[in-house]
């Protein structure tokens, strides 16, 4: 699957600084905030946390509904575990001008080249200060309502709220344009089951599981197996009395024991949920299940947004944004970083927001509102001729680096490494080698160490 291009059209005029607010100050926010000052503009960042780093903020809590379908629920930003670790080696995570090497680790992290989820974030605070990014952040601030004027102009409604949790003052502002990076980990999906309504054990999604511990004796389903349902196996299977993982794109074969574990089992899909605690599996399988764990993913949410269904979410498709990012009929003053999915997402979010700095100073012109449509219609096309469903409109697993490429062409940018690609291939061999442990510090690939060689160039 390949992506559409249009040649980039360079405007002469003169760079024009524009006032933007960005919303959220996780990773994608800190990139679009350094790019867009560097480009000249005036920026604000909304952040309704204390501390910057988005998700890679971990906490112990979760939300008091456990699948997350509440819509009164306090939501919990967070969907990490305490035991998470990268899925990427560190050294083709980071911004491309700032390294993520372990000799940024600071005394006592964490070096390993799949660090933990502290450590990203230690890289993430260290970012916004080496580029002073904090003080462009407005904390403990919510973004409670964001919709375009007759001028064409964004009216930010946000309320802040006291270091101790309670309401603080309203207040609406104005913006020339807004770069939407509120993250997309947060809404939970949840499967939709056969006689799940009537099933008596407890059910919660990925998002609000933490620890093992609690799970003590259970015997757990886990639905999916995609990288959270990995860990989280994984993870509860020491504690566990048996874990069965259900994996949809199974064909209805017998079920299999899982390598390295007596208690663990990998299944096809859930058939049906018995109001006795049964489930049933495709392969014919039935167990009494105390818990289920939804590790189905996440939809994208933009409660706060106001666009009169210009942009919409349907079957967690985004639509339209032109190469994921600028809303043809909105742009380029809407802008959002950090949507495409299943990618090496720092970099990436450096050159989307590079291209977004660049646009909105009209350095960088966009095509014709007309030629944009097309562009996003022929992604859909192409999407159907093989049959990717809907929900996989922003997964970009086949093309990232072309579309990194993509963008860096158009920001007069070098393309991206070799040894990134080379590092991120070799990480995706060994994983399907070694599934049980393919986070281990393992070096014996030569990929590896052919991109550690051109990483030590590059530094």
């Amino acid at each position: 699957m390949s992506s559409s291009s249009l040649a980039p059209r360079p405007l002469p005029s003169p760079p024009t600084s524009r006032h933007v607010a960005v919303i959220g100050a996780g990773a994608a926010g800190l990139a679009a905030a350094r790019e867009l000052r560097r480009e000249g503009h005036r920026v604000v960042v909304f952040e309704r946390s204390a501390a910057v780093g988005g998700t890679w903020i971990y906490t112990p809590a979760a939300e008091s509904d456990a699948l997350g379908l509440d819509p009164l629920r306090e939501v919990v930003h967070s969907s990490l575990y305490d035991s998470l670790r990268t899925n990427l080696p560190r050294e083709c995570m980071g911004f491309l001008d700032y390294p993520f090497s372990s000799r940024r680790a600071r005394a006592g992290g964490d070096p390993r080249r799949f660090p933990g989820h502290r450590e990203v974030l230690c890289y993430l605070q260290d970012f916004a200060r080496e580029f002073d990014l904090y003080g462009l952040v407005r904390f403990r601030t919510e973004v409670a309502l964001l919709e375009r004027d007759n001028d064409g102009r964004w009216q930010v409604n946000s309320r802040r709220s006291g270091a101790a949790g309670g309401d603080g003052s309203d207040e609406n502002e104005v913006f020339d344009g807004v770069v939407v990076c509120n993250g997309h980990y947060t809404e939970p999906r949840i499967a939709e089951i056969p006689g799940m309504d009537a099933w008596p054990g407890k059910q919660m999604h990925s998002h609000n599981y933490r620890v093992p511990e609690p799970l003590l004796d259970q015997v757990v389903v886990i639905i999916g197996n995609s990288n959270s349902a990995v860990d989280i196996s994984r993870d509860i299977a020491r504690f566990a009395k048996e874990v069965h993982v259900s994996d949809r794109s199974l064909t209805d074969e017998p079920p299999r024991k899982q390598p390295g574990y007596d208690n663990m089992w990998l299944h096809s899909a859930i058939a049906s949920t018995h109001k006795d605690g049964a489930v049933v599996f495709r392969d014919g399988c039935s167990i009494h299940v105390d818990v289920i764990i939804h590790c189905t993913g996440y939809k994208y949410h933009f409660p706060f947004l106001k666009t009169k269904n210009i942009v919409t979410v349907d079957d967690n498709r985004v639509g339209s944004l032109y190469k994921h990012i600028f809303p043809p009929f909105l742009a380029p003053s809407l802008a959002f970083i950090g949507i495409p999915w299943k990618v090496v997402p720092f970099p990436m979010f450096e050159l989307q927001s590079k291209w977004v700095a660049g646009v909105l100073s009209g350095r960088i012109a966009l095509p014709t509102k007309e030629e944009m449509l097309e562009d996003v219609k022929s992604w859909y096309l192409e999407m159907e001729a093989v049959g990717w469903p809907k929900r996989y409109t922003h997964n970009l697993s086949n093309i990232q680096f072309e579309y990194d490429n993509w963008l860096a062409e158009q920001c007069g940018c070098p393309s991206v490494e070799e040894w990134r690609k080379l590092m991120y291939v070799a990480t995706k061999k060994n994983k399907r080698a070694h599934p049980e442990s393919y986070r281990d510090e393992w070096d014996d690939d030569h990929l590896i160490l052919q991109a550690e060689e051109d990483f030590q160039k590059f530094l």
